[in-house]
């Protein structure tokens, strides 16, 4: 009884962490492919900058901060964000990953022998994964969510000022200081109508 319930009580951990993931996939992408909307700062829209970001590298807390910072500083300036999606195949490799792992995790469950159903000797370690469905729902989780974690993960923190490039995380490595921001909107702006900073701005 000790042993059925024990197999019984891991089939529903097993069912439980593969729906939560599920949820937490789903909001993740909706997340990811959402842009955030335009966040305005006074009436005038001389400007508008363009902030795309790694969603998944933990960059939006990074966004946000230059937001109230550019809201301070130059009132006037439109900023627009978005997740910044990966290069090639990535995504399409992701999702794969994402939806063999899911099954892999419903075969496990279930107790399905895959091999027996084609005809084929079943192996040693797929009749131990059988037989230790906790452990390999576990085990099959957290490899398939690193492996999809680096193939999403573009670290990027790509700024444009109306719609010009004016800043590559993937090229320079890093996020630019507040200085730095500053001074390429001055540069970016010398030549055009070029608006007054917010006279109240403590630097």
């Amino acid at each position: 009884m000790g042993r059925f319930g024990g197999r019984n009580l891991s089939v529903v951990f097993c069912l439980c962490l593969a729906l939560v993931f599920i949820s937490g996939m789903t909001n993740a992408e909706s997340e990811s492919k959402k842009e955030i909307p335009a966040t305005k700062f006074g009436q005038s829209q001389s400007a508008t900058m363009t902030v795309l970001y790694c969603y998944s590298c933990g960059y939006r807390k990074a966004f946000e901060d230059y937001v109230n910072i550019l809201a301070e500083k130059y009132p006037q300036i439109t900023v627009t964000g978005g997740n910044y999606d990966p290069p090639g195949m990535n995504m399409y490799f992701s999702k794969l990953i994402f939806a063999v792992k899911i099954l892999l995790i419903v075969v496990i469950v279930s107790s399905y022998d895959i091999f027996g159903s084609i005809g084929q000797p079943t192996p040693s370690w797929w009749r131990h994964l059988l037989e230790n469905k906790l452990y390999a729902c576990m085990m099959i989780f957290f490899v398939g969510n690193m492996l999809e974690g680096q193939l999403v993960s573009s670290g990027a923190f790509e700024i444009s000022l109306n719609d010009v490039p004016v800043w590559s995380k993937l090229q320079t490595g890093r996020i630019p200081a507040p200085q730095e921001l500053f001074q390429i909107i001055d540069n970016q702006l010398q030549f055009g109508d070029k608006f007054q900073e917010n006279p109240d701005f403590v630097k």
